[in-house]
């Protein structure tokens, strides 16, 4: 899983786009106000043409002036990927105020890139351009749900998020004196927006928009542990211990006496009133039910939020239809690794035994963490054979940290800065032992590292011909896709050598799989929390902590969840068709360059592109 590390809610490089879709349709330029007045003349029109050149060197200015133009509604956005000069600004981005300013930036974008003929662009620019305009458009469709009333949940929330940057074991700096002020100054958005979100919560209660009570619950002891009577106690206290020892006795007087009176004045007090508000206020008007078609238009916004997460049409029933058929398969090749290891008994058994086995498991979080560490070294090592491009940068295996952990996924990855001064992060949750399997380990490590999120991510954010908007956007079903699919390749690498690493491998595989049924069943078919629960149960050996973790997961992120299997299934059928029709010209270390370095794109988009690429080779 990836990280959100984007707080707006309109930001248009996280839509979807779907490439060559109005062909058929030539934009106008605009002509000038007084050519309009007179009759204009063959030549003259011919004057206020573009050429093909012109088009491309005017939609890439473009393209590079939104997105300097966009920094300033999501500085955090500049923070992660390290632009200077954004580092103390936070915009109160669920205010209605923003959401309009969003609404008008979008629009008077949209009619700029317009202005440009779409018949004079090629290659990347006109990708870039069917990519933009589609993403634009999706946006649009999506400002008719109200998601800023539901602002706030267990797995994605404006407090944690917040604490992370603070604490300065994120991507917020703190090096210099400057950094440590710039902190000061961006305490005072975050405190404006949680402020916002209580509003906006209880709005939500006033028009039938709200999360459900189950997962409510889970965000009061993350707001939690941020309530303390001893602010060196603190998260927010952490840049203060860690001071670089180069800062002069005055600053660090100085910082000290500020951060020490933010953090009792500011950040407690605020976090104090957002539990408060939680579960006197709202916690007794949550929603009892789970899935997203349960509120006012919830259907609709649910087929919205498939399209968006799968860059398809495909439906809920669909979809559901897929993961059934997906469960029924992998269930048999667990059974061949059952008999494979001599194990008798049913599958139910087979559960069991690797949930209770301690052999399987680590006894402290350090040699888990190692043992990542480890495999990174040896995962580094295989990836030529397979791949004839590499990212630049690194990573690095943290923990989550303690005051998420118990409702965190997993994993996860965060991403590093494109020069590599800051490496990616692979977050692994340590928070229940149990829920981290030793035979799990290669997969979550392909998955969530090389060469799945970090290799993948990181080669985008290097690609320096991309417009910013590609380098630095992402789509679900493109990232999740190629994690998935990159752990499906283990094998061919030289990894899951050890039939038990394998099982891991089907049991991750699983995991995806029983998503495309859980997902839909809970915000299409109105399951309930527990059908949910106890289907996952039934067809897996994960802890029960992490299917809590999992179903709550997918009820506050609704689609999300089915984009990894609807990947996973595209690239492989696209390599697939590509190994039967070039034969023995076909390179698989040139597929996967094919497919990684345009970045993250649309399945059509991509469908499109490989097949060309194979056309090519013919």
């Amino acid at each position: 899983m990836i990280m959100n590390i984007k707080l707006s809610l309109t930001a248009l490089a996280i839509s979807v786009a779907l490439y060559g879709c109005n062909d058929s349709v030539q934009q106008e330029r605009t002509i000038p106000d007084q050519a309009k007045q007179e009759e204009v003349k063959p030549a003259e029109v011919a004057e206020v043409k573009m050429t093909a050149e012109e088009a491309s060197a005017e939609l890439n200015k473009l393209f590079q002036d939104n997105f300097q133009a966009g920094l300033a509604l999501n500085p955090i956005q500049a923070t992660a990927i390290g632009i200077p000069g954004y580092n103390d600004k936070l915009p109160n981005f669920l205010s209605p105020e923003y959401q309009e300013k969003s609404r008008q930036f979008g629009d008077e974008w949209v009619a700029k890139i317009k202005n440009i003929d779409r018949n004079l662009l090629s290659g990347q620019d006109r990708l870039s351009y069917d990519v933009y305009m589609y993403n634009a458009e999706l946006g649009k469709q999506g400002e008719q749900f109200p998601g800023e009333l539901i602002p706030i949940n267990q797995s994605s929330n404006i407090g944690s998020f917040f604490a992370q940057l603070g604490s300065g074991q994120s991507f917020q700096p703190f090096k210099t004196v400057e950094d440590y002020d710039n902190w000061l100054k961006r305490i005072d958005g975050g405190q404006v927006i949680m402020e916002q979100a209580i509003k906006n919560m209880q709005l939500g209660i006033e028009k039938g928009v709200t999360q459900p009570k189950a997962l409510m619950e889970k965000v009061l002891p993350q707001f939690e542990a941020h309530i303390v009577d001893d602010v060196t106690k603190s998260v927010f206290y952490q840049p203060i211990t860690n001071m670089p020892e180069d800062f002069s006795d005055e600053d660090k007087k100085r910082l000290t006496e500020a951060y020490s009176l933010a953090i009792s004045e500011k950040i407690v007090p605020t976090y104090k009133e957002l539990y408060r508000f939680i579960e006197q206020d709202y916690l007794p008007k949550a929603r009892t039910t789970f899935g997203l078609s349960e509120h006012p238009n919830g259907e609709a916004w649910y087929n919205y939020q498939l399209k968006t997460f799968t860059t398809t049409d495909l439906t809920a029933e669909e979809i559901h239809q897929f993961g059934l058929n997906e469960v029924a398969r992998i269930r048999g090749e667990m059974e061949q690794v059952m008999k494979e290891v001599g194990f008798e008994g049913t599958l139910a058994d087979w559960f069991k035994y690797v949930q209770t086995n301690p052999e399987f498991y680590y006894d402290n979080e350090e040699e888990l963490l190692q043992g990542y560490r480890d495999l990174q070294d040896k995962v580094n090592k295989l990836l030529p054979s397979m791949f004839d491009i590499q990212p630049k940068s690194d990573y690095e295996v943290k923990a989550v940290e303690a005051y998420r952990a118990e409702s965190a996924a997993g994993a996860s990855y965060m991403p590093g800065t494109p020069d590599g001064s800051r490496p990616g992060v692979f977050y692994v949750n340590t928070f229940n032992l149990k829920g981290q399997p030793k035979f799990g380990m290669e997969t979550l490590s392909i998955h969530e590292a090389a060469p799945g999120h970090h290799f993948q991510i990181s080669l985008q954010q290097e690609v320096e011909g991309l417009p910013m908007f590609r380098r630095f956007g992402g789509l679900s079903v493109f990232s999740e896709g190629w994690a998935l699919y990159a752990e499906s390749i283990g094998k061919e690498m030289g990894m899951f050598s050890d039939p038990m690493q394998y099982y891991g491998r089907l049991s991750d595989e699983m995991l995806r799989a029983m998503r495309l049924v859980v997902d839909t069943g809970l915000h299409a078919k109105q399951w309930p929390r527990q059908k949910a629960i106890d289907y996952m149960m039934e067809n897996s050996s994960m802890a029960d902590t992490d299917v809590v973790s999992e179903v709550e997961r997918y009820i506050a992120w609704p689609g999300q969840a089915v984009s990894y299997k609807v990947g996973q299934r595209e690239i492989s059928n696209m390599r697939a068709d590509a190994e039967k029709r070039l034969g023995d010209k076909f390179d698989i270390r040139e597929f996967h360059r094919e497919v990684l370095i345009d970045g993250s794109l649309p399945m059509p988009v991509l469908k499109t592109k490989i097949n060309e690429w194979v056309e090519s080779k013919l």
